[in-house]
């Protein structure tokens, strides 16, 4: 009897073992065959790109695709998202997978036949606008997914929602959007997540590898509006003022303590920025007032908590000193939670990452003190946020032009291990959830 269940034990895996490796074959065989189309999706979404909130032509070639592919489609959501529902065949679990769809107010200035040339208003501003981050590749990619996953319908044990989620890079002041303005609208549930996966292109990261950390991935951050007020005067007779530029000076030199002084860089990275002052408007005049603008970047809530009390201390005590005030808000406009894989399901979606892309092909990464609203799913149900390499082999990541600027370039030619690492994991997760 004992040889009996070992027989039947040791033909289950035979026939499990098969069974996985005839899936695996079938997504690469469809992935490559979409690889064209891909291509094809992301230079149109390139040459068109769209703000946040405002992806009005972006989301309506979304809608159209999923829907031809029998998938059905919700639209509107946070002002321009659109959540595709596939059911498939036999029950099992919800698993989402998110792209973004926004561009940035940044000129291009690459040389690529499909680049924008696209300009617009933003902020009160004439500005040009260009995916500048990849979120063009990822909408392509998972619009392939979406295709391959499609044709496999009664194969699925469960429901793929694929969601595409406006203003990633956020919004323009007094607006809300983004990953958690869809949480509010209800996009994890009816049917319910279980589980999401996100990715995204990185320029700097070899194409044909994807990277991966387990824990706090990306940073969590809060922006902040530093107003320092003094007492204006004649340029000539700066004794008769409290200048708040002097003042906003030394703000900037202490708050640079905060990093090396206050956070213990032996267990997580911290970031304090100013990015932004704004004061006077001649040379002989001491203003009355300064504006400072920044960011703050940490891994955990303990120093998330300390950076938001520390700036608040230095620069209220600081103008305090010399005699001015100054009124800080934190954040201002927007706040991220730290992106936040699940190690349970990292561990678990490991082998399926390493079976399509090869082992030697997925990497561990340290932090990365950018920020990603990913996080707002990942808060409501378990997530995982892998990097996907765009930049072209054999050159120099530290040269490479790094996203969010004008010359920002992606290697084609790794979206199609995109649509397989993403059509992997979900059939994967699915398949774990039905032993």
């Amino acid at each position: 009897m004992k040889t009996k269940s070992i027989l039947f034990f040791l033909l289950f895996a035979v026939q499990a073992f098969a069974q996985n490796a005839a899936r695996i074959t079938q997504v690469s065989n469809k992935a490559d065959a979409l690889k064209d189309q891909v291509i094809a999706w992301r230079r149109d979404f390139h040459e068109h790109p769209e703000l946040g909130n405002h992806e009005i032509r972006t989301s309506a070639i979304i809608a159209k695709h999923l829907q031809s592919l029998g998938i059905e489609v919700q639209t509107g959501i946070a002002t321009t998202g659109v959540v595709g529902i596939l059911k498939g065949g036999k029950p099992g679990p919800v698993v989402a997978l998110r792209a973004d769809m926004d561009g940035l107010p940044v000129i291009e200035r690459t040389d690529v036949p499909f680049a924008s040339k696209v300009k617009t208003t933003y902020n009160g501003q004439e500005v040009g606008v260009m995916h500048a981050c990849g979120h063009d590749s990822h909408m392509a990619i998972l619009m392939g997914v979406a295709q391959v996953l499609s044709t496999m319908k009664s194969e699925l044990h469960g429901t793929v929602k694929f969601i595409f989620q406006p203003a990633e890079e956020g919004v323009e002041p007094g607006q809300k959007g983004g990953a958690e303005e869809m949480v509010k609208e209800g996009v994890l549930e009816n049917p319910k997540v279980d589980v999401i996966f996100g990715l995204h292109i990185n320029s700097q990261t070899e194409v044909g590898k994807i990277t991966y950390r387990p824990g706090g991935t990306m940073a969590g951050v809060n922006d902040m509006q530093i107003i320092v007020k003094g007492r204006s005067a004649h340029g000539a007779y700066p004794w008769s003022s409290i200048d708040p530029i002097v003042v906003a000076a030394e703000i900037i030199n202490n708050l640079q303590t905060i990093v090396s002084r206050n956070i213990n860089v032996t267990e997580n990275p911290a970031v304090v920025t100013i990015g932004a002052i704004k004061a006077g408007n001649r040379s002989n005049i001491i203003p009355e007032r300064v504006e400072m603008l920044g960011t703050l970047r940490s891994f955990t809530a303990a120093d998330e908590k300390l950076l938001v009390e520390r700036v608040t201390q230095i620069a209220t005590k600081t103008a305090e000193a010399q005699g001015a005030t100054a009124e800080v808000k934190i954040p201002y406009s927007n706040h991220y939670p730290v992106t936040y894989n699940n190690p349970e399901l990292t561990q678990k979606m490991l082998p399926s990452l390493q079976k399509t892309a090869g082992a030697e092909n997925v990497l561990l990464r340290p932090p990365v003190t950018g920020a990603e609203d990913f996080s707002f799913y990942q808060e409501k149900v378990p997530g995982l946020f892998i990097f996907l390499g765009g930049m072209p082999k054999g050159h120099n990541p530290l040269t490479a032009p790094s996203h969010h600027t004008p010359d920002f370039y992606i290697d084609e030619s790794g979206f199609t291990l995109g649509v397989k690492a993403l059509c992997n994991l979900t059939l994967d997760y699915m398949a774990s959830k039905g032993k």
